[in-house]
């Protein structure tokens, strides 16, 4: 099973999802941004190699919210999610087509990525937005 990460960044009562490019697995659906774990990184060192990679920015990495673990056909993830601050908002975007900043209570009205689905019900719940 891999480990991936996953950013929860929450701006006024919004947190920021990314789409999937056509070019890229799951092309379509929603995401919290992140990535895999490489060898020998800590989930935090991870989560902000992943944020410089596909969104161009510096993050300040906090703890981990909530794990989603999910079997896909191309394999399994545990999903961690990790709060997260953006040190700018001057987004580049990679490996999305798109990234939104999207009302909590929102959150589940996206195509969400099958992994994410359990993460967002819980910022819901955690920030009664349900």
């Amino acid at each position: 099973m891999k480990t991936v990460t996953a950013a929860i960044v929450l701006k006024n009562r919004q947190v920021l999802l990314t789409r999937r490019a056509s070019d890229q697995k799951l092309a379509g659906f929603w995401e919290f941004p992140g990535g895999k774990v490489e060898e020998g990184e800590s989930l935090q060192e991870c989560l902000q190699r992943e944020l410089r990679e596909e969104l161009g920015v510096s993050s300040v990495v906090g703890e981990e919210i909530v794990t989603s673990k999910y079997h896909y056909q191309h394999g399994a993830i545990n999903l961690v999610a990790m709060s997260a601050d953006l040190l700018n908002e001057d987004l580049t975007l990679s490996v999305h087509d798109k990234a939104i900043w999207v009302p909590l209570a929102d959150l589940m009205n996206y195509q969400l990525a099958p992994a994410d689905i359990p993460i967002a019900a819980h910022l819901q719940e955690k920030f009664g937005e349900v």
